[in-house]
């Protein structure tokens, strides 16, 4: 294999933030070398940087790819009035839609989207009632084709009745055991909310998962819904719930946390349960704030199916916290748009985020001609007023280039994206077909 040598880089890492002018060395996907200077040897792909910055990839640590062709579709009939709603009238009736050939596209387009933003791998979250058996190959095909890495879970629910119970858990197993040992992609797990889940169900999926030694990957109290359902349907809350069904351990994945309470805050904590926030999709979802000052070390950023542009989800992390007058600080907003990189290094035993010998080649380079002085203590405030997405110029995953001078090198975009405007078009017609 080539060995790549990316010299005259500003390499930037977040958190701790730090900026320093220097070369990289990577061989077989990984940085293996890192120094003020580094000689060429034979054999070496020099690449010269300069002085442009080089950063980490970005992880999205909960995501929908499968809405990527929702953008524009048609509405109901009648507008949601509350979120159960919006489930029922927009998401329920999009996921049952999917067939294989929307699901490859979806997720097509969405890793593409992905990578043109820095995010080098998705933690995704996928739902496809009429096309469970055989999905999360589907969205596997399409991140290898694009290059990304990936987390994947198929969401297992009661919806559909005790048969799609059993197909999407029976889902879960096949694809976690068969991506095992795959160095792009591992899987969990998946559950909706618990308010979606009985009490034999909810427990299946935290006996599957202690049985294959992952985590769950789950709504939790994304509205008040979730939690009130808890209350009345069983008597106990829904952390409770979780806890029963052994769905709290450390490598689970608890999405949204949007009305939780400080007890409940507590006992995930003591778990070491991973929360993540989607400030986007709360706000355009009306559900409220949560309480991320509380979340602890074990949270992270996500975007819940709104684009995988970290960039622009650390900016709207920040500005609502401002905004809602909670006590987040920029500090804070930066560690946890990192925290999908700390919980990538426990799925995958490899260490993400970083630009030190021995990490993952995962990287971004950015042609950032900013204004004013960059260094480590303004760094943060050039990721919120001044670095976006329209920086990126190239992005590594496992030391291949998948970006190059913002071109896929490999890939026929305009072949993919007149093809992906077909399927989104048939989708839309079976969703106006259903909603009369």
């Amino acid at each position: 294999m080539t060995t790549q040598l990316l010299k005259g880089g500003q390499l930037v890492e977040l958190w701790p933030p730090s900026l320093a002018k220097a070369d990289l060395r990577i061989e077989h996907g990984l940085i293996v070398a890192r120094a003020a200077s580094l000689r060429p040897r034979a054999g070496d792909k020099v690449l010269d940087l300069k002085g442009k910055i080089v950063m980490p990839g970005m992880v999205c640590a909960h995501t929908h790819l499968y809405s990527a062709l929702a953008r524009g579709m048609p509405g109901p009939a009648q507008p949601p009035r509350n979120f159960v709603e919006i489930l029922k009238k927009v998401w329920w009736k999009l996921d049952r839609a999917l067939d294989r050939e929307a699901i490859y596209y979806s997720a097509l387009i969405g890793a593409i989207e992905a990578a043109r933003a820095g995010t080098t791998l998705v933690i995704d979250h996928h739902a496809s009632p009429s096309f469970i058996r055989g999905a999360l190959d589907t969205v596997r095909e399409a991140l290898s084709t694009v290059g990304l890495r990936g987390i994947l879970c198929y969401e297992t629910t009661d919806r559909g009745g005790e048969a799609e119970l059993k197909a999407g858990l029976q889902e879960n197993q096949d694809f976690i055991t068969n991506v095992r040992h795959d160095e792009m992609l591992r899987g969990m797990v998946g559950a909706h909310a618990a308010f979606t889940l009985g009490f034999e169900s909810l427990r299946a999926c935290g006996a599957l998962a202690d049985k294959l030694g992952c985590g769950v990957h789950v709504h939790v109290a994304e509205d008040r819904c979730d939690a009130e359902a808890a209350r009345r349907r069983f008597r106990k809350s829904l952390v409770a719930r979780l806890r029963e069904s052994d769905i709290l351990k450390p490598a689970s994945i608890l999405a949204h946390g949007t009305h939780l309470e400080d007890a409940d805050l507590n006992e995930i904590q003591e778990a070491q349960s991973w929360l993540v926030h989607n400030p986007r999709s709360n706000m355009n979802n009306a559900v409220g704030y949560a309480p991320t000052a509380r979340f602890g070390a074990n949270a992270a950023l996500g975007t819940d199916g709104i684009s995988s542009d970290m960039f622009d989800e650390i900016k709207w992390a920040f500005f609502k916290a401002q905004d809602a007058g909670r006590a987040l600080t920029l500090p804070d907003v930066i560690r946890l748009s990192t925290g999908g990189a700390r919980l990538a290094s426990t799925v995958f035993n490899k260490r993400f985020g970083s630009l030190r010998a021995g990490a993952v080649a995962d990287l971004i380079i950015l042609d950032y001609p900013s204004p004013t002085p960059l260094h480590p203590s303004n760094l943060f405030g050039h990721m919120i007023f001044g670095i976006s997405a329209a920086h990126v110029e190239s992005v590594m995953v496992n030391g291949r280039f998948v970006v190059r001078n913002r071109t896929f090198p490999k890939l026929d975009l305009e072949a993919i994206y007149r093809e992906a405007r077909r399927v989104a078009a048939k989708l839309w017609r079976k969703l106006v077909s259903h909603d009369h």
